[in-house]
């Protein structure tokens, strides 16, 4: 059936300069932050088994939610990049939308509520240019993470500092983006082609599940995402294991953390 489509190419995109952003620069926390006491018997082991993840060469990989970033974590993340504490940081497409903003004009996040019954959610143009950036990317072959940190990095944004995908790209370290076409505001944009965005994305999916490759002894943190973390993880341990079974080896000592809102239940250890 030949469905008509939406016609983009009629939308109205509105400078960033005219959104009200319920983030700046001013949220990102600093390295010397002092958080509130936190108190579980488990966070101590995990520390531990980190540290000898990172002694025995073992990867220790993170894949987060946006929330992340808009809680202003995000030097803490690079700092662990730096420091060679995590070897691998994934995201889902919203945090390169926020990662991206902050680093281009030191501001990001709006509010659904105010832009959504006039029709301006999300068209923002500036923010259209990680559309640009993924499709050059895409042509030669590079992951979403490592397009978008390129275009920051390479660009010189003025606060690329606390980009978390411009650290990875900067020090070597994968930053993968893992997107669902249609739910990120950039999908919107007529800039937007969904095959280089689903092939950049798809690269990153390959590269987190060679990362997978080498898991065993490593460590698998997740934070503030239910959804997309959970489901890459299953389907790239998944990949993983089957190589590793048909080479004799196994992928099965893997220490893992969920951080996030939502209980997950009493018994954590299965």
């Amino acid at each position: 059936m030949d469905y008509p489509e939406f016609p983009r190419e009629r939308l109205e995109l509105r400078p960033l300069g005219e959104r009200e952003h319920d983030m700046t620069l001013g949220d990102v926390l600093p390295l010397d932050w002092k958080p509130p006491p936190y108190e579980n018997p488990d966070l101590v082991a995990l520390a531990e088994r980190i540290a000898a993840a990172r002694r025995a060469g073992r990867p220790v990989v993170m894949l987060m939610g946006a929330h992340v970033i808009k809680r202003g974590l995000s030097r803490f993340v690079i700092d662990m990049m730096e420091r060679e504490i995590l070897t691998h940081v994934g995201g889902n497409g919203a945090c390169a939308i926020h990662d991206y903003e902050l680093a281009l004009i030191g501001a990001t996040t709006e509010s659904v509520a105010r832009y959504l019954p006039e029709g301006r959610f999300g068209l923002w143009r500036e923010t259209g240019g990680i559309n640009e950036a993924v499709n050059a990317g895409a042509r030669e072959g590079l992951g979403f993470g490592a397009a978008v940190g390129r275009a920051i990095e390479e660009g010189r944004f003025p606060h690329r500092e606390v980009s978390i995908l411009a650290a990875g790209y900067r020090l070597g370290v994968p930053a993968t983006i893992h997107i669902g076409i249609g739910q990120d505001i950039i999908h919107m944009h007529p800039n937007f082609d969904p095959c280089a965005a689903a092939s950049a994305s798809y690269r990153d999916f390959l590269t987190l599940a060679r990362t997978f490759l080498d898991l065993e002894g490593g460590v698998f943190l997740n934070y503030g995402t239910a959804v997309m973390g959970p489901e890459v993880f299953q389907k790239a341990l998944s990949m993983a294991r089957n190589i590793a079974h048909r080479e004799g080896r196994r992928v099965d000592r893997i220490s893992t953390a969920v951080f996030d809102l939502v209980e997950i239940g009493p018994d954590v250890h299965r």
